[in-house]
């Protein structure tokens, strides 16, 4: 791992390549899995500050889940975690043509409607913060859903570190990205070049570098 300021940092962002690739997921990080994405209470206040501006781009089921429930619950670690549907699907997911699922959040965001882009949970996906006593554990979330983001990145040679230098930096900072780029490149140059001497021993090929 990295250690940058308070944080730990996985290798992972470093070493996995990443580049969303919506045309073929879908958006489906919207709709699968067991709880809703994590919020700070901060998020949770200001979504419900904004929500009568979000109210008509919601789908009919989502509206009826939130008079009933709100916008957000606690899972079963006590996380706060935004309100979900029929156990799964997040209740600001609205879908595009050709069933492409997106936020109402970040919809009415690119429409200069509310401020709030989406949670930061959700803008750094595939990355999840863990905050302990003293640090955050900084990682990367590998899930099925985002293998064929895995392959647009490799195919691309984008890394995961780069691709979501965005939602980084307004976590992080400016200075804490760029204390993260510098550890990532001098470690892919030195993990780089350990795959290229053991594949060169291994092939006895030692003799052709010379």
């Amino acid at each position: 791992m990295f250690q940058i300021q308070d944080t730990l940092v996985s290798l992972d962002l470093a070493e996995r390549h990443f580049c969303c690739d919506l045309d073929t997921c879908l958006g489906a990080c919207c709709i699968e899995g067991d709880a809703g994405a994590p919020l700070t209470e901060a998020e949770r206040d200001k979504l419900e500050s904004i929500l009568p501006l979000l109210w008509d781009d919601l789908l009919p089921r989502s509206q009826e889940t939130i008079r009933e429930s709100g916008v957000a619950y606690r899972d079963t670690d006590g996380e706060l975690v935004t309100q979900i549907v029929d156990g799964k699907n997040c209740v600001f997911t609205c879908y595009e043509a050709g069933g492409l699922c997106s936020c109402a959040i970040e919809r009415a965001y690119r429409e200069g409607r509310v401020s709030m882009r989406k949670p930061i949970s959700c803008f750094l996906y595939p990355v999840r913060v863990k905050q302990y006593d003293g640090y955050a554990a900084v990682n990367y979330h590998r899930w099925k859903i985002c293998k064929c983001a895995e392959v647009l990145g490799r195919r691309r040679g984008v890394r995961a570190y780069q691709f979501l230098r965005e939602p980084l930096i307004e976590r992080f900072g400016s200075q804490w990205y760029d204390e993260l780029v510098t550890n990532c490149e001098v470690y892919i140059k030195q993990y780089l070049g350990e795959i290229v001497r053991d594949f060169v021993h291994e092939r006895g090929l030692s003799d052709v570098l010379h």
